[in-house]
């Protein structure tokens, strides 16, 4: 990496860090106000109590460990353990990691469920994450690589894609959500991703595009404020 890239790469990073710290503010805001939901809570909370599992029985930064406990892992799950393109979803390599995804997931998720409904937010975070965890295992082994893999950011791009797709069907406003600002947000996580090292793009995209889809399958407008 030169001196531009790293320049740019800090430059994203601060960009990325405004944008998402305006968008909790906002929505700490309006959760005050309003009754949480209890299913993105549930999903954030499940996230939690698995990384606590997982340090309370080794270290969720050792890599034998979190494949012990169900990481992705690519040559075991071409040899038919599929369960752990489900089972990464819900492992993280540290507090930081598991941090990072649940700040976004709790304030993203808490408009997707209030727009979809509960069982259309857990289709799209289940669906839209296991989904980005196959488009990660497709491209691991189309380009021969035996990496190990684990978090929620694929289910949290599902939700993101989700709601990009709502808020494009709204005239590129939901509350306080502008579709600029959204967009902004997906387009810095994504050349983040890619400036750096040891971060699953394929899973960050294969989610945004699965729950963009889903969206478009399951949204109607009338299903507000459930």
């Amino acid at each position: 990496m030169n001196y531009n890239d790293g320049q740019y790469r800090v430059k994203a990073e601060k960009e990325l860090s405004e944008v998402q710290y305006q968008m909790n503010e906002d929505a700490i805001d309006r959760m005050r106000k309003r009754p949480k939901n209890w299913a993105n809570i549930m999903m954030a909370a499940a996230n939690i109590l698995v990384f606590l599992l997982v340090e309370l029985t080794g270290s969720s930064e050792d890599t034998s460990h979190m494949i012990t406990w169900g990481a992705a892992y690519t040559p075991l799950i071409s040899d038919g353990q599929f369960y752990r393109l489900f089972t990464c979803m819900f492992l993280h390599f540290g507090f930081e990691h598991l941090f990072n995804n649940m700040l976004l997931l709790i304030f993203i998720g808490d408009y997707l469920e209030r727009y979809v409904g509960k069982l259309r937010y857990l289709a799209v975070y289940l669906i839209g994450g296991l989904g980005g965890s196959v488009a990660s295992y497709i491209f691991n082994v189309e380009t021969g690589q035996a990496v190990v893999s684990a978090g929620a950011s694929g289910a949290v791009f599902a939700v993101i894609g989700g709601m990009l797709y709502i808020v494009i069907r709204n005239k590129g406003r939901l509350e306080d959500i502008s579709l600029q600002r959204l967009m902004l947000m997906v387009a810095l996580s994504i050349y983040f991703g890619f400036a750096s090292g040891g971060v699953d793009n394929a899973a960050h995209i294969g989610g945004l595009v699965c729950g963009m889809i889903i969206c478009i399958l399951v949204y109607r407008k009338r299903a507000t404020h459930k």
